[in-house]
């Protein structure tokens, strides 16, 4: 089971960074750093990255069972 959150949130955060780097072409369009954050907080598959990188730090830290013998 914690692989399972561990590889999707490692696609969460991969399809969110490549959105962020996608949407980097708002600087060719004349935009400044703020304008970006602007646009990139109005999208929601931006927020697949921390998204993704919270669920693959969950699945690491989070102790799981304890099984006794």
């Amino acid at each position: 089971m914690r692989v399972f959150f561990l590889l999707t949130g490692f696609g969460f955060s991969v399809s969110g960074g490549i959105s962020l780097v996608a949407y980097l072409n708002v600087f060719a369009a004349g935009m400044g750093y703020l304008d970006y954050f602007q646009f990139i907080s109005s999208r929601p598959e931006c927020y697949l990255l921390p998204a993704g990188m919270a669920i693959v730090a969950l699945s690491i830290f989070l102790p799981g069972r304890i099984e006794d013998d």
